[in-house]
C-alpha cells in the first residue's frame, strides 16, 4: 500500500483482509476527530470518545461505502452520534459558562479587565450555542470548527444537503440574534 497516496476507501477495503491496515485511517484522522470532540466536551472526555469513534469505525468498516474516498465525514458522523449520547453533559458545561457571564462586571473596560470581557464574550457565545437545537449545533460546529463542506456534513450526519443548508442558516441567524442581544445588554449596563 502506498501510504498517503492511497485513498481511505482503499485502506478500509485492505483492512478487511489485514486489520492492521486500519491503523492508517487512525493515523490520518485521529487528531482532527479528537480536536473536534475536545472542543465539544473537553479534552478528557474527548480521549474516550475519540477512541470509541475509531473502535466503532473499525467494527463497522465493512459498511463503509467504497465509492467515498475520504473516511473523514464518516468518522465525524460516528463522533457526532457519540456526542449525542454526551449531550446532557455538554449542556451542563455550557450552562456553567453562561453563569460565568453574570460574574463579570458590566460597564467600561480597562486593559486589566480585558480578560473579564473575554470570559463574558465566551460565555455569551456558549449560551447562544447551548440554546441552539442539537441538530443545528452539530451542523454549525462541523462547518465552523472542522471546516467540513456541506456535502461532507451531509455524509457525516446522514442527512440531505438541503437540510445541512437550512440548519446552518437557522443556526447562524439564531447566533447573530443572541449575540446582538448580548451586546445590547452590555452596552445598557
Amino acid at each position: 500500500m502506498a501510504g498517503e497516496a492511497t485513498s481511505d476507501a482503499c485502506v478500509i477495503a485492505a483492512s478487511l483482509r489485514d486489520p492492521e491496515a486500519f491503523g492508517l485511517i487512525f493515523d490520518r484522522h485521529f487528531a482532527a476527530v479528537h480536536v473536534y470532540l475536545a472542543r465539544r466536551v473537553g479534552r478528557a472526555a474527548a480521549d474516550d470518545l475519540a477512541a470509541s469513534t475509531f473502535t466503532i469505525a473499525f467494527e463497522r468498516r465493512r459498511a463503509f461505502r467504497a465509492q467515498v474516498e475520504s473516511a473523514r465525514p464518516w468518522l465525524f458522523g460516528i463522533a457526532s452520534n457519540l456526542l449525542r449520547n454526551e449531550w446532557r453533559a455538554e449542556r451542563r458545561a455550557l450552562a456553567a459558562m453562561v453563569r460565568l457571564r453574570s460574574a463579570v462586571p458590566a460597564g467600561p473596560v480597562s486593559r486589566e479587565d480585558s480578560h473579564g470581557v473575554a470570559v463574558a464574550v465566551a460565555a455569551g457565545l456558549a449560551g447562544a450555542l447551548s440554546d441552539l437545537d442539537a441538530d443545528q449545533r452539530d451542523v454549525l460546529l462541523l462547518h465552523a470548527w472542522e471546516g467540513l463542506s456541506y456535502e461532507e456534513i451531509a455524509a457525516a450526519l446522514g442527512i440531505p444537503i438541503g437540510t445541512v443548508r437550512s440548519r446552518l442558516f437557522r443556526a447562524r441567524e439564531r447566533l447573530r440574534a443572541a449575540l446582538a442581544a448580548g451586546q445590547g445588554e452590555r452596552s445598557e449596563a
